[in-house]
């Protein structure tokens, strides 16, 4: 499979598993759509693991510990499918994947991606073996950081790589956050029902979450003034504009917001 043709085949994998990041990875030029997208799906291969309603929480704190064991060496994809083992036949294409993932991603940014997935792959080990028991606001920080505020990190890693742009770390941690405790939010019921989770911390209403959201999203409008490139304003300002857009129909009792207002979120971010 010649490069051109797997960027292409990676570009449609990333355009079925996430609409929400498809959109804005477009907007990035060359190297920086490259990495992103790489990294997208490296993320989102580990998540399908750590989500996987078949498996328990020991088998996935196993297999992700090893997992991230791997992401410190160049990668072994022998030794990945051997780690999967019996749970090959029952994961999705985008986890089965995850070389074909690290390799579309060029060179140059491959350590900073392999860095962040190896913590993040710890990261929900750890969670997932404490069955997701967040008690605390320092619970809430922690695992909104392996989910989410690394990756904020690991863009801003990548701004300054790619294009020398420095950012602030705890306003990039607190994009990730922010977006993450939108999500929460919208499937705080859901969690509950279908998994027996709650993200929630002990004695918190939903609107100290709320105030948690709103916090970490004040956040990212501040991370938002250190970007001068506008591929990358754009990249960051879509995901960011549905959130706060979400977060507001939440306020309003509405599940989510509607795809017209998706599309015409999409119109207002490329003309400011």
């Amino acid at each position: 499979m010649n490069e051109k043709t797997f960027s292409k085949d990676a570009i449609s994998v990333l355009k079925e598993t996430s609409r929400t990041f498809y959109i804005p990875i477009t907007f990035l030029q060359k190297e920086l759509k490259s990495t992103v997208a790489s990294a997208y799906l490296v993320f989102r291969a580990i998540d399908e693991i750590e989500d996987h309603e078949e498996l328990d929480n020991n088998e996935k704190y196993m297999i992700l510990m090893q997992v991230s064991e791997l992401f410190k060496q160049p990668f072994n994809n022998e030794n990945y499918l051997r780690i999967l083992g019996p749970i090959k036949d029952r994961m999705p294409e985008v986890t089965l994947r995850l070389e074909d993932w690290l390799q579309t991603c060029p060179k140059d940014t491959l350590p900073i991606v392999m860095n962040a997935a190896r913590e993040m792959a710890s990261g929900m080990a750890k969670w997932a073996k404490a069955n997701w028991q967040i008690h605390t606001r320092e619970d809430l920080d922690d695992y909104t950081y392996y989910v989410a505020g690394l990756v904020g990190v690991m863009l801003s890693n990548l701004w300054e790589h790619c294009a020398g742009i420095k950012t602030d770390r705890e306003l990039a941690i607190g994009y990730g956050r922010g977006l993450q405790a939108v999500n929460i939010l919208r499937n705080e019921k859901e969690d509950l029902d279908k998994r027996g989770v709650s993200f929630v911390p002990d004695n918190w209403t939903r609107m100290e979450l709320f105030e948690y959201a709103d916090e970490n999203l004040a956040k990212a409008d501040e991370y938002m003034k250190s970007l001068h490139k506008r591929s990358i304003l754009l990249f960051c300002r879509l995901p960011l504009a549905l959130a706060h857009k979400t977060l507001t129909a939440l306020k309003e009792g509405r599940e989510k917001i509607t795809r017209a207002e998706v599309e015409q979120t999409v119109e207002e971010v490329q003309v400011k």
